[in-house]
């Protein structure tokens, strides 16, 4: 399917043109019969000397209503520009080429209606005035027709120009993802809730589940409708009634897409490459105010200029806009920017999702420089890399790229090792991906955040991986892959519930190794009931609980290892024995104190070794040996 739209002055003919082509009259608003003149968009369609059938969208001419001018153009397949013959090229002739020289639009007729009304001489002027007018744009050597609506003349060779020119144009690609930008909103008493608009990237057939963006409200296709006609299925490029189960007309407006559920985010900043028209008088200064139009879309934004504070007339480059409002776009989108009362250049999305950038980096000109050429498997390294580590459905809904040619491309990074996959898991949903480059990185930072650990507290067996999941700023649901990751690349070792670096282990200095051997000793002088001091450094201490070489059962109750193991035995074996053991029992049995009968008791207690009964423990397992978990 192909949609065509006319685009020219106020009140050259263009929805008379219409008329005489397709018989249907464009102008549908009871305002518009009465003033002759078009305010929104119209709509009809036409059967092609070939039998294609094609879509017409009729914009309004005059500067007032330009906004629904570019609510009509953005899906276009071939541009008929028209040119009344007897006033020639006008301001909104001229503005509207621009905006078709903008959104790249390289397929077109212009047609110069009215031909009736001048004579053969003029004519001819008027043509060559047009042709040098197109020579410059993107509908340069466009052929150019002259008609009359009124006569006649003319009518068919159009016809037979447009089949041409359609004859030689692709049709629109199914990249799987279809979007219908909505351009009108209207009910239909018995059916409800109807939008229209043209359908590109994808399919839409009746039962499918929908999703409107930016709002977010979910819907299902209760009926589709092309050129009044109903169908079961809407191909990329239809000109299509959707209806829509559920919403109320209140729920949605021009502007918003229809799309499949899941995959479109929207978004209030963007990079992009802009171009400034030259036949503006200014600059574009950086943090100009503008109005962003982007297909049927509307919206206040701000032009952040990345390269310079001011574009000149006819300069391109890079910027970010960030928009009052979340808006739909994906890469590849050409968007229009306007002020009040002109427009003043467009561009092409390169980016979104985006952070704000420092202004004049190389760094970040270089990245969109290379985005903006780069390949499908380019464009995915870049996607994984700017919110990496990254989920593998979260990274294909934001591509704009069909599923299957998403997935192929992101297997295929995978396999040249440009995109890693974390913890060897195969590619699927639910897995994380990192880029090579940025793996590197967080390894390296990780390697680094352990280092410093060992160097602050040598002598503690490693980190806890906690603190550096924290450090790293990895989110919780990430974080078993990529420490998986860490520790199958040789980056961190783990032990228990602590990380270190492989060829880390905790040493003694020579001071600390005395201090050690001297507290140690004295621990064994009294082994059940040590009352030493234990040493200066707590560090020291730590390193001999964490190397097992003592044992803390309360803050100031510390055993030897060994003595620690017999206390326990001694314990289990006597509950065994008699049952029921007391703090009394435990101190006559060793010879120590309530201090450290008291201290062993509730420790046990805490392992659920032993459980309180009144004044006395019991085993809680009997049939354990629980003397062997010492």
């Amino acid at each position: 399917m192909f949609v065509l739209g006319t685009a020219g002055h106020v009140d050259h003919g263009k929805s008379t043109l219409v008329h005489a082509l397709t018989g249907i009259d464009p102008d549908r608003l009871r305002e518009e019969k009465e003033r002759g003149m078009t305010i929104d968009l119209g709509f009809a369609w036409l059967t092609l000397p070939s039998g294609r059938e094609v879509s017409i969208v009729d914009v309004p001419g005059h500067e007032r209503f330009i906004k629904n001018m570019l609510a009509g153009v953005g899906g276009i397949d071939l541009a008929l520009l028209i040119v009344a013959a007897d006033e020639g090229v006008m301001p909104q002739t001229r503005e509207h080429l621009a905006i078709l020289d903008l959104l790249r639009v390289s397929n077109g007729i212009a047609v110069i209606t009215k031909s009736d009304l001048v004579d053969p001489e003029w004519l001819e002027l008027v043509v060559a005035d047009v042709e040098e007018m197109l020579r410059p744009t993107s509908l340069a050597g466009a052929p150019i027709l002259t008609v009359s609506a009124v006569t006649g003349a003319g009518l068919n060779e159009l016809k037979a120009a447009i089949d041409a020119r359609l004859s030689l144009h692709a049709a629109r690609a199914d990249r799987g993802r279809p979007r219908l930008p909505v351009d009108r909103v209207f009910t239909i008493a018995g059916f409800g809730t109807v939008v229209t608009g043209t359908l590109i990237d994808g399919t839409f057939a009746v039962g499918d589940e929908v999703e409107i963006v930016p709002s977010g409200h979910r819907s299902r296709i209760r009926g589709l409708q092309m050129h009044r006609t109903r169908i079961d299925r809407a191909l990329p490029g239809s000109r299509v009634a959707i209806n829509l189960a559920g919403l109320a007309t209140t729920d949605l407006r021009r502007g918003d897409l229809v799309v499949r559920p899941g995959w479109l985010q929207p978004t209030t900043a963007f990079d992009a490459r802009i171009r400034v028209l030259g036949s503006l008088e200014r600059p574009l200064r950086h943090n100009s105010e503008v109005t962003l139009h982007l297909y049927s879309s509307e919206v206040g934004a701000k032009v952040r200029l990345l390269e310079a504070d001011a574009l000149l007339p006819g300069e391109t480059g890079w910027a970010q806009l960030r928009t009052a409002a979340p808006i739909a776009a994906t890469k590849g989108d050409l968007f229009v920017i306007r002020s009040a009362n002109e427009t003043l250049g467009g561009g092409e999305v390169v980016d979104v999702h985006v952070k704000r950038h420092r202004r004049r980096d190389p760094r970040t000109i270089e990245r969109l420089a290379a985005l903006e050429r780069g390949s499908e498997r380019d464009f995915l390294v870049h996607l994984v890399r700017s919110r990496e580590p990254a989920e593998m459905t979260e990274v294909l809904k934001r591509t704009p790229l069909p599923p299957q040619a998403a997935e192929q491309a992101l297997a295929a990074a995978v396999g040249s090792g440009d995109i890693r996959v974390l913890a060897g898991r195969p590619l699927g949903p639910g897995t994380f991906l990192m880029s090579e480059a940025g793996w590197r990185a967080l390894r390296d930072r990780a390697c680094e955040i352990v280092a410093n650990y060992h160097r602050l507290f040598p002598l503690r067996a490693g980190m806890p991986r906690e603190e550096l999941r924290t450090r790293l700023g990895i989110g919780a649901k990430m974080w078993p892959d990529t420490l998986a990751e860490l520790i199958a690349t040789g980056g961190v070792a783990e032990s228990g519930s602590l990380v270190r670096l492989p060829s880390f282990a905790p040493t003694l200095s020579p001071a600390q190794r005395n201090a050690a051997e001297r507290y140690l000793a004295a621990l064994r002088a009294s082994p059940y009931a040590p009352n030493a001091a234990p040493p200066d450094d707590p560090e020291l201490l730590s390193y001999l609980v964490e190397s097992g070489q003592v044992v803390r059962v309360a803050e100031n109750v510390i055993f030897a290892a060994e003595a620690y193991r017999e206390l326990v035995e001694g314990v289990v074996a006597h509950l065994r024995e008699h049952g029921t053991i007391t703090v009394a029992a435990l101190r006559d049995r060793f010879g120590t104190s309530r201090k450290f009968a008291l201290g062993l008791l509730e420790h046990l207690d805490e392992r659920r070794i032993t459980r309180r009964q009144g004044d006395a423990r019991v085993l809680r397992d009997p049939s354990a040996n629980r003397g062997e978990r010492s």
